[in-house]
């Protein structure tokens, strides 16, 4: 029979091996943080981007094109109707493209799907958005009867036209901007890695021991 002497370090050899044993699992328990996993749960609004001036014109793009929306839905009779039609498609997909746009701007959304180059998605979205604008308005200028409502709607659509268009004007700078600085930071990786490269050829015994 063992004395209390050998229990001892028998258990103590047993806590040892069970210690080392944890230690080299590759099955650890997580520490990181709940507020840093992923998820819906981490969401925050982004004052600095409301403040800024891309926000602002979101905004203003937003609720312009929404007041046009309204103006051109209480008018009840029109002949002919395609002007009218035409502009009321023009400010109901302006304002829901560009609210889904502020939505992921103003939470940070677009940084979780890196695919997608969001600057270029904006420029495309503020550009078409400032064509179809002057030309819904132009054509519902051309045919609306004079009443207050196709007045407003006609007065709303060159105002959203021209805030869209200065939006045009920052996207297109802020785009030039990032491919270029893409475009340098590729070329950069591509320097390092030649350079890793050529290190490794004039290093043979590099070579040996990778061998």
């Amino acid at each position: 029979m063992r004395n209390g002497d050998d229990l001892e370090g028998f258990d103590g050899e047993a806590s040892s091996a069970s210690m080392i044993s944890a230690a080299s699992s590759p099955y650890q328990p997580t520490t990181e943080p709940v507020s840093q996993r992923r998820g819906l749960g981490g969401l925050r609004c982004d004052l600095d981007y409301l403040r800024g001036t891309l926000g602002r014109l979101k905004l203003a793009e937003v609720l312009l094109a929404l007041t046009a929306f309204i103006c051109i839905e209480t008018i009840m009779e029109c002949s002919p109707c395609e002007g009218l039609y035409f502009f009321e498609f023009v400010s109901c997909s302006a304002l829901v493209v560009t609210g889904a746009l502020l939505l992921l701007f103003s939470l940070n959304l677009h940084t979780r799907i890196p695919q997608i180059n969001w600057n270029l998605t904006d420029l495309v979205n503020t550009g078409l958005s400032t064509f179809f604008f002057f030309i819904a308005s132009v054509v519902l200028a051309a045919l609306n009867h004079k009443t207050g409502a196709e007045i407003a709607a006609v007065v709303f659509g060159f105002l959203a036209m021209a805030v869209y268009a200065v939006n045009t004007f920052l996207a297109v700078r802020k785009w030039q901007m990032s491919s270029r600085q893409q475009s340098s930071r590729q070329s950069s990786d591509y320097i390092r890695a030649r350079t890793e490269s050529r290190e490794v050829v004039h290093r043979p015994e590099i070579q040996r021991l990778d061998a």
